[in-house]
């Protein structure tokens, strides 16, 4: 997962305001339709990346990928995407 999310752009930004209903919606929105998504924090939020991370995928039922730095990466499985454009993880 770690080298898909190396291509992704970073679509969500946590500012000052932190991890708002607004945020969590968008989160979640983006995660139905991704499956994974890579955010970052700003330096204003008050928020590390696995702070924002731990907190959002708790708030999302997600899983936390990785963080480093600022940025972090989310993954949540859809069963309702079509099975040839789902994230297929290898045991």
């Amino acid at each position: 997962m770690r080298a898909m999310a190396n291509s992704l752009d970073t679509i969500l930004q946590i500012g000052k305001s932190g991890i708002t209903d607004n945020i969590v919606a968008q989160v979640s929105d983006a995660l139905a339709a991704r499956e994974l998504i890579k955010g970052r924090t700003l330096d204003s939020s008050g928020l590390s990346a696995r702070e924002a991370a731990d907190e959002l995928a708790r708030l999302c039922r997600a899983e936390p990928v990785f963080t480093i730095g600022s940025r972090f990466v989310l993954y949540k499985e859809n069963h309702e995407i079509p099975k040839e454009k789902r994230i297929k993880l290898v045991k």
